[in-house]
């Protein structure tokens, strides 16, 4: 054959095993949709799955290439003469990949996190998980910016799962209230205004409403320099929606100490000026 030849034969297995790439992944999808109608499947699975085949079809591509071109089979052949050296160079070259896709194997089969789920990594970042390949996991941030992540690294990192197990969170608000203001009123006007709020959710168990336990708790829990430190308890669904009532609570609180005049302390120094023995005189 001629070079042109070659060349369109490599330029459609190519072709070929993209489209097949695509349909493949389009008929995983279907399938997994229609099943979840039936039972609960967590997408992290048929994501990576997905990826998987993918990238197998691609490597089988490439090895019809080379075992079709006749120059490329040769190559292959001295390749495969120096398997020893090459082997070793490969395997240097490819640990850090090979470390990833392993990551990500342990990640989809022992699942600290999936698809969807709300995680934070140390106190860098947090988002929710938008995908899982055989590289790395790609997280949403509150920005709307992905941030991708080796799988290597973020196996190897403290994950904090807001969705794991149960969605449900609790917001601590923290409020400071000077030491002439009235604590149990601050407390009261802290709970009237957490109730207004649509994302409050009612945590509290069957006991401890017959022991009218009340929806929102309020703790004085520090005694400052200058300011008594009052923490509120409160429950939402899931971590979006304690977010906005966290920096609601924080905006109509402020304006209910203004009106009903319970201040908001804040550090500052009395200064003391001794006149001297001859300004007395003076």
């Amino acid at each position: 054959m001629k070079p042109i030849e070659y060349f369109l034969i490599s330029a459609a297995i190519l072709v070929g095993a993209v489209l097949f790439s695509k349909i493949v992944r389009m008929l995983i999808t279907r399938s997994f949709k229609r099943a979840a109608k039936r039972i609960q499947l967590d997408p992290t699975n048929y994501n990576f799955l997905k990826n998987g085949i993918s990238f197998l079809i691609f490597l089988l591509a490439v090895i019809g290439i080379f075992f079709i071109i006749p120059g490329l089979r040769t190559l292959g052949s001295t390749m495969l003469a120096g398997a020893g050296i090459f082997a070793a160079a490969m395997g240097f070259a490819s640990q850090q990949a090979f470390s990833n896709i392993v990551s990500g194997v342990f990640i989809v089969i022992f699942r600290p996190f999936g698809v969807g789920d709300f995680i934070k990594l140390s106190d860098t970042y947090y988002g929710t998980v938008e995908d899982i390949t055989l590289r790395h996991t790609v997280i949403r941030n509150p920005e709307n910016r992905r941030v991708i992540i080796p799988n290597s690294v973020i196996s190897s990192e403290t994950i904090l799962n807001s969705s794991i197990a149960d969605a449900k969170i609790c917001s601590q608000v923290e409020f400071d209230i000077a030491y002439h203001s009235n604590i149990d009123d601050a407390i009261a006007l802290i709970q009237d205004e957490a109730m207004k709020h649509p994302n409050l959710f009612d945590n509290r168990t069957d006991e401890e409403k017959e022991d009218g336990e009340p929806v929102v708790r309020v703790r004085v829990i520090e005694l400052g320099n200058w300011y008594v430190r009052l923490r509120a308890y409160l429950w939402a669904e899931d971590n979006g929606k304690a977010f906005v009532m966290k920096c609601d609570m924080l905006k109509s609180v402020k304006e209910r100490f203004d009106q009903e005049g319970i201040e908001i302390p804040y550090p500052y120094q009395n200064l003391i000026h001794h006149n001297s023995q001859q300004e007395l005189n003076a």
